[in-house]
């Protein structure tokens, strides 16, 4: 099957109405009080659709601070050290939107993440594309001779279609769908023109040059 291309928080909104949905690092640190003065909180569009919404994340004063937004039904707990938790397999959905890049150990946060689904809960993990084209135009055409990079400055790893799939596959987890997703709508309103065009012309000429990508994963085990 080839994988569509869809718009990321659209795909999350489809996935997750009406669930019971477990998201984590839901605080969005560093930015939880631009994300909440915005608007744009994941975990506050999320609460909007799901019909509950428990959201886990290591950092304390985020979590204060969505507590202050009005948000309930948060964790502490630390991302890599998920079966600590306490928290039951009674989930439908598990989001983990944007966070395996930013991790030391990968395999371990997902060896903790299967320790929280049952057999008819999906997993989805969304993170950057490793062959972005947006990403490999404007890093071809800077001057810094491979120092000037554009990534987020807590991201430590690229994941792809291939490396991604490998990795979840080594820890037991099924692939039931996957996809890219292009630039957001809601990134459109802040991103300069030229990465517009660099995103819009990539993804004209081949949909694996998108921003991101998504894999829907279960257990495997039989409902």
């Amino acid at each position: 099957m080839t994988p569509r291309l869809v718009q990321r928080l659209d795909f999350l909104d489809e996935v997750c109405a009406g669930k019971r949905v477990l998201h984590l690092g839901c605080a969005d640190s560093p930015y939880t009080d631009e994300a909440i003065k915005a608007g744009t909180l994941l975990h506050g569009r999320l609460a909007k659709v799901a019909s509950s919404v428990t959201g886990l994340d290591g950092d304390e004063e985020g979590l204060d601070k969505l507590r202050a937004a009005g948000y309930d039904e948060l964790v502490v707990g630390d991302l890599e050290k998920l079966d600590e938790t306490g928290l039951e397999k009674n989930f439908d959905v598990i989001v983990a939107g944007e966070i395996i890049e930013h991790l030391n150990n990968p395999g371990i946060f997902l060896k903790g993440v299967r320790s929280l689904m049952n057999p008819s809960t999906k997993l989805v993990v969304t993170t950057i594309n490793a062959y972005c084209g947006m990403r490999s135009i404007y890093y071809s055409l800077t001057r810094g001779k491979g120092t000037h990079e554009p990534v987020h400055p807590d991201h430590v790893a690229y994941y792809s279609y291939a490396t991604l799939n490998l990795l979840l596959k080594r820890h037991d987890l099924v692939v039931n769908d996957f996809l890219f997703y292009d630039m957001g709508t809601d990134h459109r309103k802040t991103t300069p023109w030229y990465l517009k065009a660099f995103n819009d012309l990539s993804v004209m000429f081949s949909q694996q040059l998108a921003d991101g990508v998504i894999a829907v994963c279960t257990t495997g085990e039989e409902v």
